[in-house]
């Protein structure tokens, strides 16, 4: 099925009266995710955003509670704010993330109210893309640039319309309120075919390089490797799976904030003990362990790569460590230890 986006255009901005309605628009630094209120805002035609939209299930800095004590009382506030939400535009590569993501906020052992409270309550309306850029490699993930995965929702572009998929209940629930839908036509199915066959020009072989990682814990390769990198963490804050966070108490008087905050492996004093010890005080440790993260633990946790191939992490790296060359560097080391 599908839909012109002039119909398209009057759904989303009466959806935006009910939704908090989140969509890449451009801005100074390209293109982010932001809170739109008519499809007149909405950027058309685009690569992908700067920052991942994860932000949205999973803030940059967030309130989980505060606190006030009386006395020998305390009051406790839960801070969580929740509203429904539509995230529109969202590329495969950020869907999938998604998913990734649901795997480490909720488990066998935990769930996280604070993500999953926003996730339960997003509709997540997917973008196939048209264009492909040269440092994306979503194809040697298991995936492909029209790939529906993690999407409620799911379009393509058709030029002056929309090829429309339903893929959840959250999507057919929202789908129900949409007028003008109607058969696509050979020529569209032709374009839809092409567009779904595209793949990545960039690829990465990623067939062996879980195994290869079991027995590369003390091989010399991360010696090197982490020669040229200032140690920025902008690789871990622009990419869709990174996760890790800080909690902290921000206190004065007798009252309190309970704070999380983006923190990542990258950073010198991320494992840093309050005894004083740094069991991963040098570059090389650093490297080892986000690399053995997303490409070894990660697989023996959760069952998957966390890595999508969106390609951010080449495009905000400031001295062009790229990660396709990282792991194309493992796949060409010899495996003799040091």
């Amino acid at each position: 099925m599908k839909i012109s986006k002039e119909k398209f255009g009057q759904s989303f901005d009466a959806l935006a009266a009910e939704y908090k309605v989140i969509a890449p628009v451009s801005d100074a630094g390209g293109v982010n995710y932001e809170a739109v209120k008519s499809f007149s805002e909405v950027k058309q035609n685009y690569l992908n955003s700067k920052l991942p939209p994860k932000s949205f299930f999973f803030p940059q800095h967030e309130k989980l509670l505060s606190y006030v004590k009386e006395g020998q009382d305390v009051t406790v506030k839960n801070e969580l704010k929740v509203e429904k939400t539509i995230l529109f535009g969202i590329r495969p590569c950020d869907a999938k993330g998604f998913l990734l993501l649901d795997t480490v906020f909720k488990n066998d052992m935990y769930t996280d109210p604070y993500y999953f409270e926003r996730r339960d309550n997003t509709v997540v309306i997917g973008l196939a893309c048209n264009k492909i850029a040269p440092t994306c490699f979503c194809s040697s993930m298991g995936f492909s640039p029209a790939s529906s995965a993690g999407a409620d929702i799911f379009l393509i572009d058709l030029g002056d319309s929309y090829q429309v998929e339903v893929i959840t209940e959250k999507g057919k629930t929202l789908m129900a309120g949409l007028a003008g839908l109607e058969e696509l036509s050979t020529e569209d199915q032709t374009l839809v075919d092409t567009i779904k066959s595209a793949q990545t020009t960039s690829q990465v072989d990623v067939s062996t390089i879980t195994s290869k990682l079991e027995k590369f814990f003390d091989h010399s390769y991360w010696d090197t490797l982490q020669e040229k990198c200032i140690g920025c963490n902008a690789c871990t804050f622009s990419c869709p799976t990174c996760h890790c966070f800080d909690i902290s108490e921000e206190v004065r008087n007798n009252a309190g904030t309970r704070v999380r905050t983006w923190d990542g492996c990258m950073a010198p004093l991320f494992t840093l003990h309050a005894s004083g010890h740094n069991p991963r005080d040098k570059k090389k440790t650093r490297w080892r362990q986000r690399m053995m993260h997303k490409f070894n633990y990660f697989v023996h946790n959760s069952g998957d790569i966390s890595c999508v191939g969106c390609g951010r992490c080449i495009k905000s790296c400031p001295v062009n460590l790229d990660i396709r060359q990282v792991i194309d560097g493992v796949n060409k080391a010899e495996l003799v230890v040091n």
